[in-house]
């Protein structure tokens, strides 16, 4: 099976500010990050599309206590991406401190940043990340 889109392929949209994303043949749903299979049907007919990179807060968590390397507080949020995924990353340019329930169904722009590898990582890959749109 080739994949339409690779890793690589997906690290090196990131690291130009693209999303690349799967859209299902069979069911017209879009699964991103890429996927081997649809999330939806497990289907494998998959074209690769590009999203706005647009989507609204659906929920979200500060993270008092991190993984080793990680510094203290930050934002965890799950975006609902206008094109349907639900995805998880990090709010940023919010202090995390002031984050209230207020948040919910906020704009967001979705972004990545390159993060340094650790002892249980691969090496270095790009996380994604989200700002509010104003």
């Amino acid at each position: 099976m080739e994949y339409p889109i690779t890793y690589q392929k997906y690290e090196e949209g990131l690291a130009r500010g693209e999303f690349l994303a799967l859209q299902c043949k069979a069911c017209g749903s879009v699964t991103f990050p890429p996927m081997a299979v649809c999330r939806e049907c497990s289907g494998s007919e998959m074209s690769p599309v590009s999203l706005s990179g647009k989507g609204q807060v659906r929920t979200f968590t500060v993270v008092r206590v991190a993984p080793e390397g990680k510094a203290p507080p930050y934002i965890v949020a799950m975006v609902e991406l206008d094109e349907g995924p639900y995805v998880i990353g990090n709010l940023l340019d919010l202090d995390p401190d002031q984050a209230t329930m207020d948040l919910m169904g906020k704009e967001v722009r979705l972004g990545s940043r390159l993060m340094k590898g650790d002892i249980y990582s691969i090496g270095d890959a790009h996380a994604l990340t989200f700002s509010l749109m104003k």
